[in-house]
């Protein structure tokens, strides 16, 4: 959340539109610093800025979506919307783009000032990548316990780490960072819903039915999503209402995360003690992005069962995922065995949302899973299951 501090400095960042004598300036906690130099100059920055953040969606095609197999006499497509393949490898580039966009049309994001963003790592990639191309600072504030590869891949772009040993500390860090350096606090726990066109213009959700035209069941029964801010399943949600199809949608919470017990109990304040270790996903508290009235169903996913469905995506199509694909790719098996038992048709969609290759020391690693105590073969056994026999074990 932006503090109340913070939308005072915004408002004195009001580029000066008198004849200038001597560059005017603002005092923050940290130092003092000049205001924007003239609301021309700013004006043709941000115009620039503005361009080269939507050339950015032109040059990018959209994703794939790849179908994993089931056996035919069962009548149910699954498919996963692969997001790996974006311009910074996953779901996360499309919100980086929307929140980019989002801060400077609000005026928020200043040529020469920073964006700080609260970050388990796959954002941070994307909003980094985003920062170079305007040619503004980037800092990630996350989780000490956030995979090397991510925080090489945020360097790579540019942008630096600023390290928490509580992921619940993330939020003030950033805060006080962007107080400090004069900088704009993203806050994609906030904004993700928000700055997302719902209604179409080639989100993610528009891309998926588009998408499935051609199939024999192009309206989905289920949309199954996780939740990092809530802006995902938002976005699917409101598009399907606004659509008026009957798609349902479904989200997928991992261990140590509020959004199901907060969905569950109607309570928005519900916290926990402990961080995810599903990377991307689960947080410790409801965010506001998160929208439990749109959504039609959650699941709690333990994180064995996750790493399970990754290595079971791996053997099925060839494609190590991340584990946020895993919790939804479990979730979405589920539903397909309802289906099967209640002897319905229809297709189901999740999604693939960032490559494999960033955790080959956590979800592809046996070492990890015993240092956590995490024993997958009861998961792998149902899924197996279930792909055999169309039967989901009790």
């Amino acid at each position: 959340m932006i503090e109340a501090s913070d939308r005072v400095n915004r408002a004195s960042d009001t580029p000066v539109r008198s004849p200038v004598v001597s560059t005017p300036q603002i005092t923050r906690p940290g130092g003092t610093y000049d205001v924007d130099r003239s609301d021309a100059e700013y004006r043709s920055w941000l115009k620039e800025a503005v361009r080269k953040v939507q050339a950015d969606a032109n040059r990018s095609a959209d994703t794939h979506l790849l179908r994993f197999p089931l056996p035919e006499q069962w009548g149910i497509d699954l498919y996963l919307k692969d997001e790996s393949t974006h311009p910074t490898g996953s779901l996360k580039h499309r919100l980086a783009r929307s929140l980019f966009l989002y801060g400077l049309c609000n005026g928020w994001i200043r040529p020469g000032r920073p964006v700080i963003e609260a970050s388990s790592g796959s954002t941070a990639v994307s909003e980094a990548y985003f920062a170079k191309l305007i040619g503004v600072p980037f800092i990630a504030v996350m989780p000490r316990t956030t995979s090397p590869e991510k925080c090489r891949l945020i360097e790579f772009h540019g942008g630096r780490c600023h390290f928490v040993d509580d992921s619940r500390k993330m939020y003030e860090a950033s805060a006080a960072l962007a107080a400090e350096t004069g900088g704009h606090y993203m806050d994609q726990f906030t904004y993700a819903e928000r700055a997302t066109d719902w209604r179409g213009n080639n989100n993610i959700a528009e891309s998926i039915f588009r998408q499935l035209e051609l199939e024999r069941f192009p309206e989905p029964a289920w949309i199954v999503a996780t939740a990092g801010t809530g802006g995902t399943s938002a976005t699917l949600a409101r598009y399907v209402h606004y659509m008026q199809y009957d798609t349902r949608i479904c989200v997928a919470d991992p261990e140590n995360s509020c959004f199901f017990d907060g969905w569950t109990t109607g309570d928005p304040d519900v916290t926990c003690d402990r961080g995810s270790r599903i990377e991307g996903i689960g947080r410790p508290r409801m965010e506001p992005s998160f929208v439990p009235g749109a959504i039609d169903r959650m699941m709690k996913v333990p994180d064995a069962a996750t790493v399970a469905a990754v290595r079971a995506l791996e053997a099925a199509i060839g494609r190590r995922a991340g584990g946020s694909t895993g919790t939804g790719l479990w979730s979405a098996l589920k539903i397909v065995a309802e289906m099967v038992a209640e002897g319905r048709t229809g297709s189901v969609v999740t999604l693939l949302c960032d490559p494999g290759d960033r955790y080959l020391d956590k979800y592809y690693s046996d070492a990890w899973l015993a240092e956590q105590g995490l024993d997958i073969a009861p998961y792998t056994a149902a899924i197996g299951s279930l792909l055999e026999t169309g039967v989901w074990p009790d």
